[in-house]
């Protein structure tokens, strides 16, 4: 069997179950997970708190922004790219299209370069600013550095793709594919959980706030 037909077949089909089994787990034990019960009388309840809390924390706080307003900036420049990366280059969308029969408009290929570009330097920022910092590569753990590996690998193999930096291209475009799905595998069980995580535990932390009376 080839690299290529593997990577299609048996790895995609593979890496797609542990990716959707995975989210399934981590988000039921999350769900399901034991809460002391809060006898206090609430002072606000309903879901609003938690609603806001999604939207107030994306803004960061103006002294810590004062502090870190690089490594703040970076993280959204490296997480719009990504999104962009991902979501609306062509081919990204014909894939999803043939897997889900919904597709949506995308941007030209060369604009989607230029956003994975400016993308990789990002990543290389952060992983610069986490060896370099003394408290970050104190707490930083194998999950930091894997993450920001597998995430790395697929931004830049999927780069060497688009410009058919290997020949023959069936193999560059299966380690692109190959490094994709090592993504993906490793989604559920890192730190990556986070990009489905946040808007819950958000939720939640600014719900159980609101009731102690506290602006999350």
């Amino acid at each position: 069997m080839a690299l290529l037909e593997f990577a299609r077949g048996p790895g995609l089909y593979w890496s797609t179950i542990i990716f959707v089994v995975g989210i399934v787990w981590r988000v039921t034990g999350v769900i399901l997970a034991k809460r002391g019960r809060d006898l206090s009388k609430p002072r606000q309840s309903g879901v609003f708190p938690g609603i806001r809390t999604v939207f107030s924390r994306a803004i960061p706080n103006q002294e810590l922004h004062r502090k870190a307003w690089l490594s703040i900036l970076n993280s959204y420049v490296m997480h719009v790219g990504l999104l962009v990366v991902i979501v609306l280059f062509v081919p990204h969308i014909l894939f999803f299209k043939s897997i889900i029969g919904v597709g949506w408009p995308g941007l030209a290929s060369n604009v989607v370069m230029i956003f994975g570009a400016i993308t990789l330097v990002s990543l290389f920022i952060a992983i610069s600013h986490r060896m370099t910092n003394p408290v970050l590569s104190m707490i930083s753990s194998f999950d930091d550095y894997f993450s920001w590996s597998v995430t790395t690998l697929a931004v830049v193999t999927g780069m060497m793709a688009f410009a058919h930096f290997m020949e023959p291209y069936t193999t560059i475009l299966a380690v692109h594919i190959l490094s994709v799905e090592l993504l993906m595998i490793w989604f559920p069980f890192g730190k990556l959980m986070h990009a489905v995580l946040i808007i819950p535990s958000r939720i939640q932390l600014g719900s159980a706030m609101g009731r102690r009376g506290v602006k999350a």
